[in-house]
């Protein structure tokens, strides 16, 4: 290995595309599995050994920390498998927090000692010794196995025991030390970090150097933490799937009731679905079938609906099945999203089917009305938004861009008669009920079913019509979704397997 350190690696921490592949590679592969073996019926699969849970029993508070311990570490490990833009940030302490307060106060005191020291005559060396030594080990722990030249380097350069023989016979050169200090982390840095250390050479004062030396190596150790967790992601996507079964096995035995709410989704969307097959089944006079037989559900079908359900999903007065509470916030997000390219859908739709077919056409038009239109949707997850408001808006916004992209093309111009009906329409769009709304809302939902039902195959299926204007929003929603229930999917199938072998049953 290389004596130097390669800078482009350290840099690359997050942004490794070919982690990031391997990764979504691992998942469908994954998944395609599970599928395979579920069909065929293998002995693989028989010998999946059903989850259980344990009847109620007491438990000590000893076993309680344990198993928040084990749950911390689950979330972690799902946290950076599932968030591919997972980054491990330092931490914020509140302005104005006790905290904050007491860590400002006990940091001057350190500097402001360490200053005085510095300064008497001869100076002082305890305090700037004890950092120093802390320096060499945090610029230890950036090196690899190979860079032995390096390691030298820092160990004979930073050597305390001769560092404070030179202190005690007043040959100590502090700016030296420093010097080299900044050099390494100039050669440890990775290049994003090459403007901090930069301008640590510009820091003549010792004090304000080791401060900012200080800070810059909090930089460095972010910078190392997080190219360690790309570089693992992809392996640890092979144990993450059994570690979190294990982990929510240990979870479940402590607290035997928590599938409850799994039960009651999963029960739930069977329901829907039996009803549905039910009036498919019926004849076009709506009479009984005659021949006895109730309509068979498929488990897989069940699951994706369920998953389905979750887009749907009432946040604040229902709570959220067990096995996908990690990624609530995850679900709340794309069903945000899901309902801005509902109402950007049925906008558009609107304003291009009332429009003269020659500019909605237009590739150039619609881009920018689409635009236009999302612009004004921005903040369309926030409490403070008034969607009525911002439809009464888009809408004057819509008529002004088709009046003049009309004149433009030098068309017949849009008479005022359209323009309040084109107006009226977009307004509608803010009641849920809104034909066009629901219409797009079932598109959207449809699409995402029939990709979740493919197995993740590519490429993606054909977007319903009406949906053309949104289709690239759309499949990067779709994307994220199925590739989140395909996890979940692999990590909790055999409780969900339990589950529905039950409830499908009875049924």
């Amino acid at each position: 290995m290389s004596e130097n350190l390669d800078k482009s690696n350290v840099n690359e921490a997050g942004n490794s595309n070919d982690s990031e592949q391997g990764l979504e590679d691992a998942v469908e592969g994954s998944h395609e599995a599970l599928q395979e073996q579920t069909k065929s019926g293998s002995p693989s699969t028989q010998r999946v050994q059903r989850p259980h849970s344990s009847p109620p029993r007491f438990v000590t508070v000893e076993e309680l920390l344990e198993t928040t311990k084990g749950v911390t570490k689950m979330v972690l490990a799902h946290e950076i498998v599932v968030n591919r833009d997972f980054r491990i940030k330092p931490v914020e302490l509140p302005e104005n927090s006790l905290k904050k307060t007491v860590k400002e106060i006990v940091h001057k005191a350190f500097w402001d000692c360490l200053s005085v020291q510095l300064s008497e005559d001869p100076p002082t060396y305890d305090h700037a010794i004890k950092l120093v030594g802390e320096i060499k080990e945090t610029l230890l722990s950036f090196l690899l196995p190979g860079h032995t030249r390096l390691k030298n380097q820092i160990t004979e350069v930073l050597d305390l025991d001769l560092i404070k023989q030179e202190a005690e016979n007043r040959v100590l050169d502090i700016s030296k030390l420093a010097e080299f200090i900044v050099g390494m982390m100039g050669t440890l840095c990775a290049p994003a970090r090459d403007e901090e250390v930069r301008k640590l050479k510009d820091i003549k004062e010792i004090v304000p150097l080791f401060r900012a030396i200080f800070s810059v190596l909090d930089l460095m150790k972010m910078d190392m933490a997080n190219f360690a967790v790309s570089s693992i992601r992809p392996h640890l996507m092979q144990q993450s799937v059994e570690y979190e079964r294990k982990m929510f096995q240990a979870f479940l035995e402590k607290h035997p009731n928590s599938l409850d709410f799994v039960t009651q989704w999963l029960e739930e969307a069977a329901d829907d679905l039996m009803n549905q097959k039910y009036k498919n089944a019926l004849p076009a006079g709506g009479g009984a079938t005659g021949s006895g037989d109730s309509p068979m559900l498929n488990p897989v079908a069940v699951q994706n609906y369920a998953y389905l359900k979750l887009l749907k999903w009432d946040h604040l007065q229902r709570p959220f099945p067990e096995t996908v509470l990690m990624d609530q916030s995850r679900f709340q997000e794309l069903q945000l999203q899901l309902e801005q390219l509902t109402i950007l859908g049925a906008v558009l739709l609107i304003t291009f089917s009332m429009a003269a077919s020659e500019i909605s056409s237009q590739a150039s038009f619609a881009e920018k009305l689409k635009m236009i239109v999302q612009v004004l949707l921005t903040d369309v997850h926030l409490p403070s938004f008034h969607l009525k408001d911002a439809l009464t808006a888009i809408g004057e916004k819509v008529c002004l861009e088709v009046r003049s992209r009309l004149s433009l093309c030098g068309f017949a111009p849009f008479t005022m008669d359209k323009e309040t009906v084109l107006k009226g329409q977009i307004q509608a769009v803010a009641s849920p009920d809104d034909p066009v709304r629901r219409i797009m809302g079932s598109r959207i939902l449809t699409f995402l079913e029939t990709y979740l039902a493919s197995g993740h195959q590519k490429p993606l299926p054909t977007v319903p019509g009406g949906l053309g204007p949104v289709q690239k929003e759309l499949e990067e929603v779709a994307v994220k979704f199925v590739r989140l229930v395909n996890y979940n999917k692999m990590v909790f199938s055999p409780y969900y397997d339990a589950i529905l072998s039950k409830v499908l049953g009875r049924a």
